[in-house]
């Protein structure tokens, strides 16, 4: 006779296995990083030599709410929000560049 097969959970369990795959490969270090990004920006003051998103490198010459005015050379600034500036760079970055 032939045994009643009962509601298999092997599916399901395969289902979210994949989930979490997907959580712990993609979507926390995304969160991770979006984080560790908002920390840098609200951190940021005057004198910090940054590079932006579009790659430009620069000195924040001044912070406001949402916005840093950031120097380029002498006599050129730009005003551009905080969340366009993509990293910190360390002290003396610049001028390293500008002797090379």
């Amino acid at each position: 006779m032939n045994e009643a097969a009962g509601p298999s959970f092997l599916p399901f369990l395969m289902l979210l296995v994949f989930f979490l795959f997907i959580y712990f490969v993609t979507i926390r270090p995304q969160q991770k990083r979006v984080k560790d990004h908002k920390a840098m920006v609200e951190s940021l003051k005057r004198g910090d030599e940054v590079i932006t998103s579009g790659g430009i490198i620069g000195v924040v010459d001044r912070v406001k709410d949402r916005y840093v005015l950031i120097r380029l050379g002498d006599n050129v600034t730009i005003n551009m929000q905080k969340e366009f500036i993509s990293s910190l760079l360390p002290k003396g970055t610049i001028n390293n560049i500008e002797t090379q």
